[in-house]
């Protein structure tokens, strides 16, 4: 049988309604927002019986999906969110967006900061890492071509 999608990424969050806005102010689409709780969920994650409540979050294109998660019950057993860049097991999320900068500018009123830099990849794409709400490690990447193609399509004739 061959694999058909991936349907989403999950990540747990302790203030959905900060993580929803800033997912948002990205480009995301609240898909809606859900609790997922009792004793059948818990044997889905093997936490028993759990209560979350979730927020499904998609992509403009519509074939990504980011699911947020806040546990009510039970409680958070670790936190990862300041783990560095070369941490083992989950590391970051990428989305490519139209303007690096403009969108900077949208996510820093949202708590988004650079990790490092801003670089240029070959002339293919132009890279930053972010911290996001609660510390959450995000990429952006912008094509660098389409970026000149729109500058020069501006540009006085």
């Amino acid at each position: 049988m061959a694999l058909k999608r991936m349907d989403n990424i999950g990540i747990v969050v302790e203030d959905l309604d900060g993580a929803i806005a800033f997912f948002r102010a990205l480009g995301l689409d609240l898909e809606g927002k859900a609790m997922v709780e009792g004793e059948w969920a818990g044997r889905v994650t093997g936490l028993g019986d759990q209560s979350v409540e979730i927020a499904m979050m998609r992509t403009p294109d519509g074939h990504s999906r980011l699911e947020l998660s806040r546990f009510i019950r039970p409680a958070i057993a670790a936190d990862h969110r300041t783990a560095p860049v070369n941490a083992l097991g989950y590391l970051r999320a990428m989305f490519t967006v139209d303007d690096l900068h403009e969108t900077l500018d949208r996510l820093r009123p949202h708590g988004a900061e650079l990790v490092g830099d801003i670089v240029d990849y070959q002339n293919v794409y132009r890279l930053c890492y972010i911290r996001g709400p609660e510390g959450l490690l995000i990429g952006l990447a912008q094509e660098v071509t389409q970026g000149l193609t729109q500058e020069l399509a501006q540009e006085p004739g």
